[in-house]
């Protein structure tokens, strides 16, 4: 494991304690996508079904564990808890899921690197990762101002996949025959789709400023 690829973990674990931190701490999740963290808990279910028969190292199996956990706890809190979830923007909150989810897994189906049940799973998670992002962003949009812990979590996550970005550039150039073009181009269109997120956070930074994003 590689620097890049390390802080990119740590990023985004950091992204998820953020978050839960907030909800916990503040008993409100205004602000907050369900939409987004039930895909997310699509994405870990589906892509950490190696845990099941598979072993690669302490370390990974803990972080898939904290990931499956975490993305659970987060649903539960917003859907369940007696005070957070009265403070959810169902109202706001309504993107059509489905329209990212179906796509995504006909991709997974037909454009995949071996045509298993896993793999499969593996590839539809990559491509909605990619994605899964955009009822956050546009919930977001809608409410205008963001409060500072839910967009230090947008940032994190965003930072996170922009780490790995450079783990994959560091492989290829140091890995001969590291080739993983679906996983490449899925988190290049994920880390594109943060760019006019990015912008406005750090405007709202040097201008020492609440953030808010336009229409």
């Amino acid at each position: 494991m590689n620097i890049f690829r390390f802080a990119g973990d740590m990023t985004h674990l950091l992204s998820i304690i953020v978050l839960l931190l907030k909800i916990h701490a503040t008993k409100n999740c205004s602000g907050v996508s369900l939409k987004t963290q039930e895909l997310y808990a699509i994405v870990f279910v589906t892509r950490y079904l190696d845990l099941l028969f598979s072993f690669i190292s302490l370390y990974n199996t803990i972080m898939k564990v904290i990931f499956i956990g975490s993305s659970a706890c987060i649903i539960w809190y917003i859907r369940f808890h007696r005070v957070v979830s009265q403070t959810y923007d169902r109202e706001q909150d309504t993107f059509r899921v489905i329209f990212l989810i179906l796509p995504c897994l006909l991709l997974g189906i037909f454009i995949n690197h071996e045509f298993t049940i896993t793999e499969i799973l593996w590839t539809f998670s990559i491509y909605l990762e990619a994605v899964a992002i955009l009822p956050q962003l546009v919930l977001l949009q809608r409410t205008k101002n963001v409060d500072t812990l839910t967009g230090n979590y947008v940032f994190l996550l965003g930072g996170y996949r922009a780490l790995y970005l450079l783990n994959w550039i560091y492989r290829f150039l140091t890995e001969p025959g590291y080739r993983q073009w679906i996983v490449w181009i899925s988190g290049t269109i994920q880390t594109a789709i943060y760019c006019d997120f990015f912008y406005y956070y750090f405007q709202s930074w040097r201008r020492n400023e609440k953030l808010s994003l336009p229409n």
